[in-house]
């Protein structure tokens, strides 16, 4: 099993000084905190119920949006709060998911963005994630988890007048020959100005959320209201989307299964997801703390 306390060089990371206890834990979910099957261990809800009884909030930080976070709902514990959609939103999982903050991707810049990307990556297709739910072209690879709707382009959607949904949370883009990180790097050339562009698929897909909305940016405003510093959070991820939030942390930690630019981003190393690599972290936080306390 990989270590949880594998420290890679990495210059530019930031460490928790050892004197700081961790007030909170912000971790994502797939292919960080559920095993790929999409559960949560019996271990790791062990380690997330002994967090929150220490006194350490658990944050689940996802891409994921509020109506897919039935796999995780019951283990929010006291506050009841996620932030899902990159950022885009905070939710209220013991109110079923209400939304209770959200960021929006305004019309105009979600035009600009597709037509950017369109041009530069022919091929692509596009969906586009609203508040009142998600829509897609009729190219676009429709998800299994979802009762979507069918528009003839998102162009038609975005300037529909009267009939276009409600706020949008985050434009997807799919693209059936690029490479996910070819087409990560086109897109954030292309359509970088207009909107924060990153991916967590394993394949060439996308998420756009509003300028200045990320995983990181939203967690800053929660901790912030919780008068909690960057230095006591230690957070967990996997994927390029998880980047921002994992260098705002002053202790991350990336799962043995991340892509390399987050292994070479985060200041430590855990065990994969399929082995529980958050819950060991947290296991080992909490002896730490215990150990200190006597």
């Amino acid at each position: 099993m990989t270590s949880a306390i594998e420290q890679p060089e990495t210059p530019a990371a930031r460490r928790r000084p050892a004197t700081v206890t961790p007030r909170l834990i912000a971790t994502d979910l797939d292919g960080t905190l559920l095993h790929d099957d999409k559960t949560v261990s019996d271990r790791t809800v062990a380690a997330l119920a002994a967090a929150e009884e220490a006194g350490i909030e658990v944050f689940f930080v996802t891409g994921r949006p509020a109506r897919w976070m039935d796999v995780v709902s019951e283990h929010v514990h006291g506050h009841g709060l996620a932030i899902c959609a990159n950022g885009a939103v905070v939710v209220d999982l013991r109110d079923g998911g209400r939304l209770l903050e959200v960021r929006p991707l305004e019309t105009t810049a979600a035009l600009a963005v597709v037509q950017a990307v369109r041009a530069a990556a022919p091929g692509a297709s596009f969906a586009v994630e609203c508040t009142t739910g998600l829509h897609y072209e009729p190219h676009y690879p429709p998800f299994q988890l979802d009762s979507a709707t069918v528009v003839p382009s998102a162009e038609a959607l975005l300037t529909g007048g009267d009939g276009r949904p409600g706020p949008i949370i985050k434009l997807l883009a799919f693209h059936p020959v690029l490479t996910p990180d070819e087409f990560l790097a086109l897109a954030r050339t292309a359509a970088g100005d207009h909107g924060c562009v990153t991916r967590s698929s394993p394949t060439a897909l996308l998420e756009i959320s509003g300028a200045g909305v990320s995983k990181a940016s939203t967690l800053a405003r929660c901790c912030a209201e919780r008068g909690i510093s960057p230095e006591e959070v230690v957070a967990f991820g996997d994927m390029p989307n998880d980047l921002e939030m994992l260098t705002w942390a002053g202790t991350s930690y990336a799962m043995a299964n991340a892509h390399p630019e987050v292994l070479a981003a985060c200041t430590n190393r855990t065990a994969p997801n399929t082995e529980d690599g958050v819950a060991l972290v947290i296991e080992q936080l909490l002896h730490g703390l215990t150990e200190h306390a006597s």
